[in-house]
């Protein structure tokens, strides 16, 4: 609970919490929420980060980095990088799964369970690396509905950007704002963009497509650099993703769940489990 109220104070700019939009506006979007109120929860977790992180605080003194900046960095990357965003991302991809309905539940556990045996018995990355339908559908999950849709940023030169049928000029200085299922769901791009297709990225045709999978602020096919704003935990997120969906199809043939509304993501109550039958 104090990890999730400081990550929400840490999200006020762009948080919904289902009042109109007129009055969430003036509350919250308008104006910088008061630090205080959290300031003694954000202590307990930097001292508990800064006590229990010894080995890891003084690897960054000896790359330079102070101990202090470095817990900060520590705490941000695991609670709010880590736990906030997981907390977003799975129980969307949860929500995208159950609604696509048994057929892909029976497909998806016959291609994990027969991976896992044809390895031993044992889940590897080499295993994971022969489920192309799971690869797919987590790749589906993240572009459909990105965790994080919104991006900010200044224009560091003059440039051009281009759509399909426009160019827009873009001046140094100037604040850009993105919203990336505009892109995600492009229909000139995917076909059925609006659709979950659960196979969409199967195959070398499919494979194609990953450029314009953009949820980590970048193509899935590009790396995180210090030149660009790409997501650095990219690679970690789409591993727990695959493993969530193996771990669940390995135990279970199916699955049922409720949606109900969130301030982040989806609230999902699992209603059923049928467990595995082969």
């Amino acid at each position: 609970s104090v990890i999730s109220k400081w990550v929400l104070f840490q999200l006020g700019p762009v948080l919904s919490v289902g009042l109109p939009k007129y009055v969430e506006e003036l509350l919250i979007h308008s104006f910088r929420l008061p630090p205080f109120l959290v300031k003694k929860d954000y202590q307990r977790l930097y001292d508990f980060f800064y006590e229990s992180s010894g080995f890891v605080l003084d690897e960054a003194e000896k790359l330079g980095i102070s101990r202090e900046e470095a817990c900060h960095n520590l705490l941000f990357a695991t609670c709010f990088n880590s736990f906030g965003g997981i907390k977003i991302l799975f129980p969307n991809m949860l929500k995208w799964i159950a609604r696509a309905g048994v057929k892909l539940h029976t497909e998806l556990a016959q291609e994990i369970r027969s991976a896992i045996r044809s390895n031993g018995g044992k889940l590897t990355m080499a295993a994971m690396e022969q489920m192309p339908l799971m690869k797919s559908v987590v790749y589906e999950g993240l572009r459909i509905e990105p965790p994080v849709p919104l991006q900010f940023g200044k224009a560091k030169k003059d440039l051009l950007i281009q759509s399909h049928d426009a160019v827009f000029e873009v001046k140094e200085g100037e604040m850009l704002f993105g919203f990336q299922p505009f892109a995600t769901k492009d229909p000139k791009i995917f076909e059925r963009s609006e659709e979950f297709v659960p196979d969409r990225f199967v195959g070398d045709d499919g494979e194609r497509l990953l450029k314009h999978v953009l949820w980590s602020n970048g193509p899935e096919t590009e790396d995180p650099t210090l030149a660009n704003k790409q997501c650095a935990g990219k690679d970690f997120v789409v591993l727990v993703s695959r493993l969530l969906v193996v771990n669940l199809f390995r135990r279970y043939d199916s699955f049922e769940i409720v949606v109900g509304k969130s301030p982040l993501g989806a609230a999902v109550t699992v209603t059923s489990l049928k467990r595995a039958s082969f």
